[in-house]
């Protein structure tokens, strides 16, 4: 009788996983936060724009066989003289150019969403740009998307592929909680905010209080006034987005003359577009938190505090990579919206 030898098990039913990190030119700084933690070099890419303003990469090294984490928020980086269009471009084109390279998977991780507030029709015959992205992202050919904060959370239905939706709620609570202010009150710029306001309130044990705001124009925000008693308190201003910060400087005057002490604000995202750093230096904050989501723009005042999301997104990056729960990051209450 002829005896054969078992197979090896690692040979039957496995094989070594690799892992590669690559960044656009979005924000390369949060990248390398990541790319430290995980204890992996960014992997190689070129990067061009040429004089017509398109866009061009080519990866450096072979992506056969491995899972591609692409890490490009859809932003500017006025640094990189890169434009949020440009960006939304490069992340296609890296996708594209993985698959054509026989990546395993491709991982888009994009902690900021662009076009994340067109994410209805508010008038007739307006487009739906956040789910025009996502099938834009899924036709380039990505596996999945690693995200924070939505603007709204439903749109992660416009995703087919698994959607990964972090937030930074709890890298925020804590960074107050450790301030040790007294006599808080949470106020959210508008009703659409309360649920998250009142999940913030409750980490920090606060109260809540609510801005009366009207849109009569995109980028036009009008506050009427504060319901809630914010006399003689330190106000918490928190809002997922800080982008012109008109509404936000109106918002603070609007806490202010009813009382307040002082204010603070609190976002996830800081896109800090036209005139936000001569609006945020006329207002009276005491601190604006965001995390780096999105690349800084040069000319931040002095009171701007960045915290960095780096660790949270390798933590998630971590689980994907190995097939964990990516919902054990937060014990599961990472649906706040």
């Amino acid at each position: 009788m002829l005896e054969t030898s078992p197979v090896p098990s690692h040979l039957r039913f496995g094989f070594d996983k690799q892992l590669m990190l690559v960044s656009g030119r979005a924000n390369p700084e949060l990248a390398a936060k990541i790319a430290a933690k995980l204890g992996v070099a960014l992997g190689g890419v070129k990067l061009n724009t040429f004089s017509n303003g398109e866009v061009y990469c080519r990866y450096e090294e072979s992506v056969r066989g491995a899972d591609v984490f692409i890490v490009q928020p859809m932003s500017a980086n006025l640094h990189n003289r890169l434009g949020t269009n440009d960006a939304v471009i490069e992340l296609l084109a890296l996708i594209d150019a993985a698959v054509g390279g026989s990546a395993h998977r491709v991982i888009a991780v994009c902690p900021w969403y662009g076009y994340s507030r067109q994410d209805k029709k508010s008038a007739p015959r307006e487009p739906i740009t956040a789910r025009l992205l996502a099938r834009m992202l899924e036709a380039a050919g990505i596996d999945r998307i690693l995200t924070m904060d939505l603007h709204s959370g439903q749109i992660q239905g416009f995703f087919q592929k698994p959607c990964d939706h972090m937030t930074a709620l709890f890298m925020l609570t804590q960074y107050f909680a450790d301030l040790g202010l007294e006599d808080l009150v949470v106020v959210a710029p508008d009703a659409g905010r309360v649920k998250l306001n009142k999940k913030f309130a409750s980490k920090i044990g606060a109260d809540l209080a609510i801005l009366n705001k009207e849109r009569p124009a995109q980028q036009v925000a009008e506050i009427g006034y504060v319901i809630g008693d914010v006399a003689g308190k330190t106000a918490v201003l928190v809002d997922d987005i800080i982008d012109t910060a008109g509404t936000l400087k109106a918002a603070a005057d609007a806490v202010l003359d009813a009382g307040a002490r002082r204010v603070y604000a609190a976002a996830t995202h800081g896109v800090f577009s036209g005139d936000a750093w001569k609006n945020l230096e006329a207002a009276r904050f005491e601190q604006i938190a965001v995390t780096d989501t999105i690349a800084l723009p040069p000319g931040a005042p002095d009171n701007v505090r960045v915290l960095s999301c780096a660790d949270l997104l390798t933590n998630s990056i971590r689980q994907i990579f190995t097939d964990g729960s990516v919902s054990d990051v937060f014990g599961g209450e990472n649906q706040l919206f």
